[in-house]
């Protein structure tokens, strides 16, 4: 970022949600960079921005498609690039129709399952690539999966280089974008035109040979129903100007804590293994090389044709010798999917009855998940739920003061859930790694001892795993031998007898299994069971038997790249993709972005980082005829892990809700779409059930029963839920108080007080606030009329030493259908002055509302509870 000649953040308050990388923002605007901040409020990134840019929540792809239009229209792409490393000379499928030509909808769209058959998406003469089970992949987070691993595209495709076939990618964009002018986006954004050009010029003017420009995301993006298509459309603009894998380019996603890109790397998420590798599904994968061939893609380029050695390195360093070739290195023994069992399918299963047991970590979905009426009815209606926090948090207390022991929906005496909590140490109190938003695992030292029982996750998981395997050790069934068989034996330490987290990242690193020799490349890497590694992409972090990730060599004693702080994934490459900072010809684009080149004299790719690319592999090598994998990468290839070695401007395949980002309405909206017919997104994932009512939104009745937009975000003063922040008394004395920002004129209009209270409503819930009157919110003019937004902290519930009720009761659960997160960045709600009504009465008030806006499923089902007559709290 400090190389960037323009930085454009939208989706995120770079400033207050993530000050400490921040400051490199600054440093380039101190270089002469122009920072940009698109956002619905006024806030601290934006007073320290070249310019803030207002928008309506949740229309962010109508701004980004202006961009592309832009680009297009004059002519702006940087053309060399473009041809030689995207996609945009291929030729799409003639039965290819677009959402200009099918009002909102792309071709292939079945309306019964809401979802799209992609058969006509495909690069001419592939289309029997896109025949499949797009509702199953929607329930089982498959879009994730095939962003990461490969989409099944061979790499050989009809391409017209000179761009004018009809239905090359880059005329199918052109034609798709043609209606995105600057008109449309002040129509529909509520973005003046004037500014909406300051942006379109800086960022074009500041991207190609000789200039770079930055976008950066976080959260306020990807938490809406069309989360994954915002960053691609930001990737689409990147692509075209030539800012992908160049220094101060590319698409940076901010990541909300110190280790949330290590979790999704070695994952907390249902659908994936370590290194980004799909948990398999029992009818799709039914044998090892099923699914192995899943991932691969025989016939494809690029990295992920050496799936099975990465397979088989983890399910060795799962099981360790009981997994062998004649076995399949214990493939049976891998769970699989057999639907949806995201977060919130699973708090409805609780609801149901279908989920008996819960563990929570570092989770307080109480008041920290969308829908948080739901979350807490889940709770309760548990056997048992064992709670690991610092404090005692309202997911553990939800029984005795939740709202609905308020409501009378939840009687403490009666709440079946029987809840364990159990103190856990925290990030100063143990070792191991962060893994950030540059992909730099960085190790932190234990700094103390963790007071009285608190424990580390290592210890509780490992001491749970050894005493499950204890109980089990005489079992004479099949299904506990997975468990025995596990490598369970790391080393401890202490009173306590804490595992080793080194022995741990020593694991993830890989070895060689005869000498137990740490790997230095996941190259290394083989596919006979010779080796096993934990986590391919981390493979290297304990290169020469040495703790790369504890390096902390100071910058004034290495280059500005800085390799010796840290290690990043992949191969401690600090830039992906870094091929493309060079030209087809392997020359830098312009001695002023010279980043990675190609060394004629020594035949050899150097610069100064890690090149991401095969280090001896010329510009001028092409593949020949039958070759796949990483042979079939020519030498203009940047793009490594992409099955046709490109980067995509159009996806045929690998998305669920279109090959191209379309604008749609949130699936809450005051609105109609201007665009289209098509309202919401088509393919969006849903839960039509009668405990998550959703607002209506136009062109349905009963949309001015909710006629303002609310959106949320953090403070730097508390932290995610607040769990960690509303307990300490410095912080808690800066953010006292929940509150509701509302502009002057939405003030006036409602009779609301500054600092006195107001209540906001939705179908779900109603909480209250104090009213803050500020100018940082304005009123936007959006298809003639005046749209008003509101603005609440996301950090707030009923235990702390300051206490409030939750943003998160007022959201529903819809989903985006590729990686099934939340909409949880904007809604639509109503605002009344004064203070809610209390107990039962709160239920006929939200009752009345949901008469009124049409909603008639009928009451919420009521808690289950036992028939006994004391708490069961332990």
């Amino acid at each position: 970022m400090v190389n960037s000649d323009c930085v454009i953040i939208q989706g995120s308050n770079m400033a207050e949600a993530h000050p400490v990388g921040f400051q490199w923002a600054m440093e380039a605007k101190a270089r002469g960079a122009k920072i940009f901040h698109v956002d619905p409020r006024f806030t601290r990134t934006s007073a320290l921005a070249s310019a803030h840019v207002p928008i309506r929540a949740g229309t962010d792809i109508a701004f980004l498609g202006g961009i592309v239009n832009y680009i297009l229209r004059n002519e702006l792409d940087f053309r060399e690039y473009v041809i030689a490393y995207t996609n945009a000379a291929t030729i799409v499928s003639e039965d290819f129709r677009d959402t200009e030509e099918l009002d909102g909808l792309f071709s292939g769209y079945d309306a019964e399952k809401t979802s799209y058959d992609q058969q006509s998406w495909q690069y001419q003469g592939q289309e029997e690539a896109g025949r499949r089970d797009t509702v199953t992949e929607r329930e089982t987070a498959a879009g994730l999966g095939y962003e990461s691993h490969g989409p099944p595209i061979s790499g050989q495709a009809r391409r017209d280089e000179t761009l004018q076939h009809p239905r090359c990618v880059y005329q199918i964009l052109k034609r798709h974008y043609a209606r995105y002018t600057p008109e449309m986006v002040e129509r529909v954004c509520g973005i003046a035109r004037e500014k909406f050009e300051e942006v379109a010029r800086a960022w074009t003017e500041n991207s190609g040979r000789d200039r770079t420009t930055m976008l950066v995301y976080s959260v306020g993006w990807t938490q809406h129903t069309v989360g994954v298509q915002y960053i691609r459309t930001g990737a689409i603009i990147q692509l075209l100007l030539g800012n992908v894998g160049r220094p101060g380019g590319g698409v940076l996603a901010l990541r909300g804590h110190a280790s949330i890109q290590g979790s999704t790397d070695i994952p907390t998420l249902f659908d994936l293994l370590p290194g980004y590798l799909p948990k398999p599904h029992h009818a799709s994968h039914p044998t090892f090389d099923e699914w192995v061939d899943s991932i691969r893609r025989p016939g494809q380029k690029g990295f992920w044709g050496n799936a099975r050695s990465y397979a088989v390195n983890l399910l060795k360093a799962y099981w360790g010798d009981a997994a062998t070739p004649e076995n399949d290195f214990c493939y049976g023994y891998l769970p699989r999917m057999t639907g949806d069992h995201g977060h919130y399918q699973t708090v409805f299963d609780m609801i149901d009855g279908k989920v008996k047991g819960y563990f929570l970590v570092g989770q307080n979905p109480a008041v920290g998940s969308a829908h948080g009426r739901a979350q807490r009815r889940g709770l309760a209606n548990l056997d048992w739920l064992v709670v690991r926090d610092l404090f005692m948090i309202e997911s553990a207390t939800f029984w005795k003061d939740g709202p609905e022991v308020e409501t009378g929906e939840l009687a403490p005496d009666r709440c079946r859930t029987e809840v364990f909590f159990l103190p856990a140490a925290s990030h100063v109190e143990k070792e191991g790694t962060f893994t950030q938003t540059q992909r730099l695992v960085q190790w932190r030292e234990k700094a103390v001892e963790p007071p009285g029982d608190c424990r580390s996750e290592l210890w509780f998981f490992y001491h749970l795993g050894r005493i499950i395997r204890q109980k089990l050790a005489a079992s004479p069934s099949p299904r506990d031998q997975a468990v025995l068989d596990l490598t369970w034996d790391y080393p401890t330490s202490g009173p306590h007898d804490e595992p080793c987290a080194e022995a741990v990242l020593r694991e993830i690193n890989g070895y060689e299994v005869a000498t137990g020799r740490p790997l230095s490349s996941f190259t290394e890497m083989t596919a006979d069971g010779a080796t096993a590694g934990g986590c391919w992409i981390y493979c290297g972090v304990f290169a020469d038997g040495v703790n790369q990730a504890a390096r902390r060599k100071p910058g004034r004693e290495q280059s500005w790249v800085a390799p010796e702080w840290g290690w990043a994934w992949p191969a401690n490459r600090r830039l992906l993709y870094n091929r493309a900072s060079a030209d087809p010809q392997g020359r830098p684009w312009s001695e002023r972005k010279r980043y990675v080149w190609w060394d004629e004299e020594s035949g050899e790719w150097t610069g100064h980082d890690v090149p991401d690319f095969e280090k001896t592999k010329p510009p001028s090598y092409r593949p020949p005829d039958g070759a796949t994998g990483v042979a079939a990468l020519a030498g203009d290839d940047p793009f490594i892990m992409q099955g046709d070695g490109k980067g995509w401007l159009f996806a045929p395949t690998g998305v669920l809700d279109g090959p191209l980002p379309t604008h749609y309405e949130p699936a809450e909206s005051p609105v109609r779409n201007p665009l289209y017919d098509q309202q919401a997104s088509p393919a969006r994932k849903t839960y039509q059930r009668p405990d998550n009512p959703i607002n209506p939104s136009p062109p349905g009745p009963h949309s001015q029963v909710f006629p303002y937009v609310f959106t949320t975000a953090r403070l730097t003063e508390h932290h995610t839920a607040g769990g960690m922040s509303r307990t300490v008394r410095y912080l808690a004395e800066l953010q006292p108080e929940m509150f509701v920002e509302v502009s002057p004129e939405l003030a006036v209009q409602l009779g609301l007080t500054h600092l006195g209270w107001a209540h906001v409503v939705t179908a779900r819930a109603v909480i209250e606030a104090r009213v803050l009157v500020t100018d940082r919110l304005s009123p936007l003019r959006v298809e003639g009329r005046v749209i008003h937004q509101v603005w609440l902290p996301y950090h707030y519930g009923g235990t702390g030493l300051v206490r409030g009720e939750s943003v998160n009761d007022l959201f529903g659960a819809v989903l985006d259908p590729h990686v099934l997160i939340q909409e949880s960045k904007v809604g639509t709600c109503d605002i009344r002055p004064g203070r809610r009504p209390t107990g039962p009465a709160l239920l006929d008030f939200l009752a009345d509302y949901r008469r009124r806006a049409g909603i008639t499923d009928g009451p919420y089902p009521p808690i289950v509870t036992t028939d006994g007559s004391t708490n069961r709290e332990a």
